[in-house]
């Protein structure tokens, strides 16, 4: 089978597609033929070296959809349509980035779905973390919403989430530069606001906000959370992973609220959720962009550029 191998940290160029055995289903394990895979910047740090745990050559990938090959799961058919995401895959073991992949058995999520093949190969994992977080944001009708770093692929899915529900709901976005203010108000936002060093340049507050930058700017974004307000903090693009000194009585004094959600806390119910969520709200979930398996050197390259917007994906041939 085809499968995407790291020998070694480096560049787009380290990605090479070679022929390696098919993996044997052993006890525990369920063997899955891969459709197509979303691209992860998590998996750039990886391929890049900047995830000490993962030791190489290794075949990346922390998601996919794809068929049941084969299985000793009692609730499995052959054939049957499953996603898998996070729990190490791409990490500790060889993951998405093949024509096959071997998943714990408790990896592999079976789904029901009627979305078109390449939508639903753009679902996992990044509609699936705008979704955990937009529910823990408890939005309703009249809410003014604030998602920080509205470019990013989480920013998106969630614009569109949200907005196949409310409509009408307020929504604004930061960005550090205003050069693709269009395609962001394309996709669902009313307002994008000029983030300046950490700072947002409005006067403005909001009652929910997405926190995808994280602790580098958090403080910012509590002073522009109204009173009572909810922020969901679930990203760490401004590259700090902790916030110094935290007092949560003395910076969440307004009565706010700051929570999380955890993208490797995965379960069936969830993503069969999200799934459901998308087909009630006809949200278009369509990458952005598609490869072959192939091509996987281009894909990595075009999520490191600026030119990206949403979700890439690579998509292997049916060759059945």
């Amino acid at each position: 089978m085809k499968a995407v191998l790291v020998k070694e940290a480096g560049g787009p160029e380290v990605l090479q597609v070679v022929e390696v055995p098919k993996p044997t289903v052993k006890e525990g394990c369920t063997l899955v033929k891969v459709q197509g895979f979303g691209i992860n910047h998590s998996e750039i740090f990886t391929r890049q070296g900047l995830s000490p745990s993962v030791q190489f050559p290794r075949i990346l990938g922390i998601e996919c959809v794809g068929l049941v090959e084969e299985t000793n799961r009692s609730d499995l058919q052959v054939g049957q349509q499953v996603i898998s995401i996070m729990g190490e895959m791409g990490r500790a073991f060889d993951g998405g980035y093949a024509e096959y992949v071997l998943l714990p058995d408790e990896q592999v999520y079976p789904v029901r779905t009627e979305l078109d093949l390449e939508s639903l190969i753009a679902l996992p994992e990044t509609y699936y973390t705008a979704f955990g977080s937009y529910i823990n944001l408890k939005i309703e009708e009249g809410d003014r919403v604030l998602v920080r770093a509205a470019t990013s692929g989480v920013g998106i899915a969630f614009a569109k989430l949200l907005k196949g529900q409310f409509p009408n709901v307020y929504l604004a976005g930061s960005s550090r530069s205003l050069a693709k203010e269009e395609q962001l108000k394309e996709a669902g936002f009313d307002q994008v606001i000029l983030d300046k060093d950490g700072v947002l340049q409005t006067e403005k507050q909001f009652d929910k906000v997405l926190d995808l930058v994280g602790p580098s700017d958090i403080l910012d974004t509590f002073a522009r959370t109204a009173d009572g307000g909810i922020i969901c903090s679930c990203g760490l693009l401004g590259g700090q992973w902790t916030i110094p000194d935290f007092d949560p009585i003395e910076m969440l004094y307004r009565n706010l609220y700051l929570t999380t959600f955890a993208s490797g806390n995965v379960s069936q119910n969830k993503l069969q959720a999200l799934v459901d969520f998308v087909e009630r709200y006809q949200v278009d979930v369509r990458p952005e962009k598609v490869f072959s398996i192939e091509q996987i050197q281009d894909a990595h390259a075009y999520l490191e550029s600026s030119q990206s917007f949403g979700k890439v994906i690579v998509k292997n041939e049916d060759k059945e």
